[in-house]
């Protein structure tokens, strides 16, 4: 069985940086897909940022997000990353990891991915 767990959250002030880390565990098959995702009160879950994991890799990201955030990962360490700069009160959310053995043609939909974390805290306070 794989199990997702993210780590690396904290509370920060506005302008700094934090790094999100996902470590899978578990053997067995790889994912097509691994994304990140934040969920704030009242607001739905909404995709961050994703990497595409097949012959070539490709990253995705949000709008909200471009030149602000990294994903990348480390197949030696079954991790993928997060790097979060120039953080704004408004990156305020539960972050988690997905993941999805599967083709994704919405990179962005929670729908899309079948596996999750159980979530780490971002606060970023002005």
């Amino acid at each position: 069985q794989v199990q997702l767990v993210e780590s690396g959250g904290g509370s920060v002030q506005a302008g700094g940086s934090l790094r999100l880390s996902c470590t899978r565990s578990g053997s067995g098959y790889s994912f097509y897909y691994m994304a990140w995702f934040r969920q704030a009160p009242g607001k739905e879950r909404e995709g961050v940022a994703a990497a595409y994991l097949g012959s070539s890799t490709a990253y995705y990201y949000a709008d909200s997000v471009k030149g602000r955030f990294t994903i990348s990962r480390d197949n030696a360490k079954n991790t993928l990353y997060l790097q979060m700069n120039s953080l704004k009160p408004e990156d305020t959310a539960m972050y988690y990891c997905a993941g999805s053995r599967s083709w994704v043609s919405e990179w962005w939909s929670q729908r899309e991915y079948s596996y999750w974390g159980q979530g780490t805290q971002v606060t970023v306070s002005s």
